[in-house]
């Protein structure tokens, strides 16, 4: 009789457990949004007090981390989270006139994307971008006669240069590692100081100053910030030269935005280039291109300076307490009709 009822015990925890899975499952798959409101109870993390009075840097001066608690607002390293609040823009913008630095911004308008994203990007960029200081936009693209013409502010101007068009839609994502490599041992390189290099299906929405600037520069993913280590959409396959083992990565980066010095910003795109070559050579692809070599590259050398999804954040996840000011909003994803 014992033995029964223990084999009925048994079978109602197994039917519960599967039915515990499926409902996950179901919760996934159909109720995405409602999952986006669950995953802001996830913790970020606290940046240690005895931390906070070191984090500085050349471009903001001291920074105020203890005005964000809600926030992790350093990493492990000691390099600062740049969040709305932790630094003052009047010290950013006085720092860099100091520096008379030029700024290089980088963006890649290929097929469709030209003529849907790129009038917007510039429009805001004038708006919002790097406001007051020295700037030098870079615009690659197969059709550089089809790039708009634009009244540019004092200082400001507009380079065009030309790349071959690439087959497929992954291999213009990939190849701009290789392109923005040789840009920077040329003219780019020897025009501006630092270098910020974007995607183009995105527009400005608020400042984007030289806060963000540093040595080198990560933005953290917006769809992916609250989520623990073992969930981040690292690469797996250890074929892969971008593949990250269990218990390695820090955060999830997203390669829609990233930058630093001439200097760092040439190692970086040296290194994803190069890997992704041994990858080719080896008829292996990284789940996410270039974006999974950059979260390598990013493992092995940390980041000087780390920005907030602030800077770079996407509509489509709502609102957030946190998101205080956006200044870089992701346009809707059209990839129907922009990739071919």
């Amino acid at each position: 009789m014992a033995c029964k009822e223990g084999l009925r015990a048994w079978k109602r925890i197994f039917w519960q457990l599967i039915l515990l899975a499926l409902g996950f499952l179901g919760l996934l798959l159909y109720w995405i949004p409602v999952v986006r409101y669950l995953e802001v109870f996830i913790p970020m993390g606290v940046c240690p007090s005895a931390r906070m009075p070191l984090l500085s840097d050349n471009f903001t001066g001291f920074l105020r981390p203890w005005a964000r608690p809600e926030v992790l607002t350093c990493t492990s390293w000691g390099a600062p989270i740049i969040w709305d609040g932790t630094f003052d823009p009047d010290v950013a913008q006085q720092k860099v006139r100091q520096q008379n630095l030029t700024i290089g911004l980088t963006v890649f308008a290929v097929g469709r994307y030209l003529e849907k994203y790129l009038a917007r990007f510039l429009e805001t960029a004038e708006q919002h971008f790097m406001v007051g200081q020295r700037v030098v936009y870079y615009v690659f693209t197969e059709r550089p006669a089809a790039v708009p013409h634009m009244a540019l502010g004092q200082g400001r101007r507009l380079r065009v240069e030309y790349v071959a068009r690439e087959r497929r839609w992954q291999d213009v994502s990939m190849e701009r590692m290789r392109t923005l490599h040789e840009a920077l041992g040329g003219r780019l390189g020897r025009e501006a100081h630092f270098v910020i290099c974007m995607d183009v299906d995105q527009h400005f929405s608020g400042a984007f100053g030289p806060e963000v600037l540093a040595e080198s520069v990560a933005q953290l993913h917006a769809w992916h910030y609250h989520w623990p280590r073992w969930l981040l959409p690292f690469e797996r396959d250890a074929r892969s030269a971008a593949a990250l083992g269990p218990g390695e990565g820090d955060f999830y980066y997203h390669a829609a935005v990233f930058g630093g010095s001439v200097a760092a910003v040439r190692k970086l795109t040296a290194h994803c280039a190069q890997a992704m070559l041994r990858d080719r050579a080896r008829g292996v692809e990284a789940r996410w291109h270039d974006e999974s070599h950059l979260n390598k590259f990013f493992w092995l050398h940390k980041p000087a300076k780390v920005l907030s999804p602030e800077f770079c954040w996407s509509p489509e996840i709502g609102s957030r307490a946190e998101i205080r000011r956006p200044r870089l909003l992701w346009a809707p994803k059209e990839y129907a009709v922009v990739r071919d």
